[in-house]
């Protein structure tokens, strides 16, 4: 059973540089999303976890190649070498580049950054040589120029559209020599259009695609990924904005060629250049209107006041506070309406073009306390009928009394855990229940280093639980994720008649898998990701506030599959409003029964009745590849039980726990690994 490749990973660690790894993570952002998440990883990560089996593509940005080699060489370039010749992908833009070669020339005879030598990887099988043009200082702009590139137009028959000729941001990258003429495994994809500082040979090669056992990789000399919405004005550099303006000018072509690589590489780009889409307003509402005002009275404390306005500023984001007649009043409209380049500007976030930094950026919430919002103001979400379906699920669940009573949503937040996980100050004065969902996320979390993708059609919900502190010993705050993946099935499953036959699944600890709707009923069962769970605790007033996020493909097919996909023809698609509230009064159904009898046996049944491990045999990394078979989770700390096998898979009698917080489940693999 192979999960598909949906990860991206981009390489942040030592040897990088924070702006090539921006530029490379925002124009791959653009060009991929939501196909695919695009994930930083550092050196760790390549060399600790099993990123192989879900990574699509492995792209090295610029930097300093001698910092790979320091940090990666032996070890870690074989595990890259052996993803790519057994059928991955690699990009290397610049010195991820020169790193992909057998031989890096870089500046010859300038004793003070020579760098000559072999390099392992050896995807191309000749030298990079650079730089390809003189006056490149490291960590400065003063070298960088726009170069026009001549594009191979017969190398990307299939991989659609590209230009004739681009202009690139260049500095510092080199030319590709040797190991060209008459070798099948090498093409070149692009040129340099004008005259080099170095040999650079007959083809003059700016990038180049070479075929390494059953994978590829794509190198280059220039930054195709360098857009000019991102490069900030060097005032001390002669030339520079001429520079922008080039890259500027040519943009649309720029992008027509990464997208024509990324195709070459076997990914599915978007055909429509994806943009950052601007924060939208919070509406804040409940589900008696008039309950907003309590709410926000108990917020006194913590709200300022500007000019009339009122605002929470909180300790990563500020919040202003409207009501929906002054949603449009003149300051409201000075925000919207400011030039970019005004000194006066408050971050609005309405730019679309360049790199943004949300933290900077006013979260306006509009507080609706005499009636919910309208349809025109929330297109995307009908709160009448979010709310109706709570009244409805309350009926049959007695517990569900509150949860969900207070909803903020926003059709484009940065990520619904962030919002509230990270303003303290916010989170500290909100009730058990309250939950904030979303449409879009543009900056979502997952477990660890995992990003989750989560376009429109996406069920994106966090929910507040204040958990007693003087309950935690004998119910275990680790629980409630497990609680929460019951709820999500259980939701998924009554959502109506019909329902309840639908092929989802949980994988521990926190995950949602849905049978592949894409495989043929010959083949042996898949399952791929539409979902996870992420739980995050802090403390304050004898209670743990817990954020529990929750993300489900609800009714998009990308990245994997959605819940509509596995509908019979006769049911209705799901509507995302009802969903999340058949989530939110079974999550409190559940946690009630929880706090007044722990993590009952029946509880522990309706997860071993969805979950995918049942009786599956596993290797413990962590305890040199024992092999075990999994039994279940703990009652009293929630951790994986699992029984030592030892010749022809008899139990030793010894039994392994493994924490949650610790270790994760590489289904696919068959294994549990330390978690890093």
């Amino acid at each position: 059973m192979a999960p598909r490749k949906l990860n991206v990973l981009v390489y942040t660690g030592t040897g990088s540089t924070v702006e090539s790894v921006k530029h490379a993570i925002y124009s791959l952002r653009r060009l991929l999303s939501p196909n695919y998440a695009v994930i930083p990883i550092t050196e760790t990560v390549l060399l600790k976890e099993p990123w192989a089996p879900s990574c699509a593509l492995l792209v090295f940005p610029g930097g300093a190649d001698l910092g790979y080699c320091r940090v990666l060489n032996g070890e870690g370039n074989s595990i890259i070498s052996q993803y790519v010749r057994r059928g991955g992908s690699y990009l290397g833009f610049c010195a991820g580049g020169y790193y992909g070669c057998k031989k890096c020339e870089f500046e010859v005879g300038n004793k003070a950054m020579e760098v000559v030598g072999p390099r392992e990887l050896a995807f191309f099988p000749g030298t990079c040589r650079g730089g390809a043009f003189k006056g490149f200082q490291y960590h400065s702009e003063k070298g960088a120029r726009a170069v026009r590139v001549n594009v191979v137009k017969d190398a990307f028959r299939g991989s659609g559209l590209v230009p004739e000729v681009f202009t690139s941001y260049y500095n510092g990258g080199g030319v590709f020599v040797d190991s060209l003429d008459g070798n099948g495994d090498v093409e070149v994809l692009a040129s340099y259009a004008g005259e080099l500082d170095v040999d650079g040979g007959r083809e003059k090669a700016a990038l180049v695609y070479c075929k390494v056992g059953q994978g590829a990789a794509i190198l280059t000399g220039p930054h195709p990924e360098f857009a000019a919405a991102n490069l900030s004005p060097q005032h001390d550099v002669a030339g520079y904005e001429q520079l922008i303006n080039s890259l500027r000018s040519d943009d649309d072509a720029r992008t027509s060629f990464l997208k024509a690589c990324l195709t070459k590489l076997g990914l599915d780009a978007n055909q429509e250049t994806s943009s950052v889409p601007s924060l939208s307003r919070l509406h804040l509402s409940s589900i008696n209107s008039s309950d907003v005002d309590d709410l926000i009275h108990s917020w006194e404390e913590i709200i300022s006041r500007e000019d009339g306005e009122e605002y929470i500023k909180a300790e990563s984001d500020t919040f202003h506070l409207q009501k929906p007649e002054t949603m449009w009043s003149v300051t409201g409209l000075k925000e919207a309406l400011t030039p970019n380049d005004s000194s006066d500007k408050k971050p609005s976030g309405l730019s679309s073009e360049g790199i943004v930094d949300y933290s900077t950026i006013v979260k306006r919430i509009v507080t609706h306390e005499e009636a919910w919002p309208e349809a025109k103001a929330t297109p995307y979400f009908n709160h009448n009928a979010f709310y109706s379906s709570l009244q409805e699920y309350r009926r049959s669940q007695p517990e569900a009394e509150e949860w969900g009573d207070f909803l903020m949503y926003g059709e484009v937040v940065t990520s619904t855990n962030t919002l509230l996980e990270k303003n303290f100050k916010l989170l500290s004065r909100l009730p058990s229940g309250f939950t904030l969902t979303a449409t879009t996320q543009v900056a979502g979390r997952g477990r660890g280093s995992n990003v989750w993708v989560s376009p429109a059609g996406s069920l994106i919900m966090s929910t507040v639980i204040n958990h007693p502190a003087h309950l935690a010993p004998s119910r275990p705050i680790v629980f409630i994720q497990y609680l929460a993946a019951i709820a999500i099935v259980e939701a998924v499953k009554s959502y109506d008649q019909g329902y309840d036959e639908i092929p989802v699944k949980l994988k521990w600890p926190n995950d949602i898998y849905a049978l592949d709707p894409r495989q043929p009923s010959t083949s042996p069962p898949s399952y791929v990701k539409i979902g996870g769970i992420l739980s995050n605790c802090s403390y304050s007033a004898g209670s743990y506030q817990i954020v529990l996020g929750i993300g489900i493909n609800a009714t998009n097919g990308r990245p994997t599959t959605s819940l509509d996909a596995l509908l019979l023809p006769h049911l209705a698609p799901f509507r995302i409003e009802k969903l999340t509230a058949g989530i939110i009064t079974r999550l409190e159904s559940l946690y009630k029964t929880f706090v007044r009898r722990g993590f009952t046996r029946d509880m522990e049944g309706a997860y071993y009745d969805h979950w995918l491990h049942g009786r599956q045999i596993v290797n413990l990394e962590t305890q040199g590849g024992v092999k075990a078979r999994i039994v279940g989770i703990t009652r009293d700390w929630g951790m994986l039980r699992a029984e030592e096998l030892g010749s022809n898979d008899r139990p030793t009698g010894k039994i392994w726990a493994l924490q949650s917080d610790e270790n994760s489940f590489d289904f696919f693999r068959g294994l549990v690994k330390r978690k890093i």
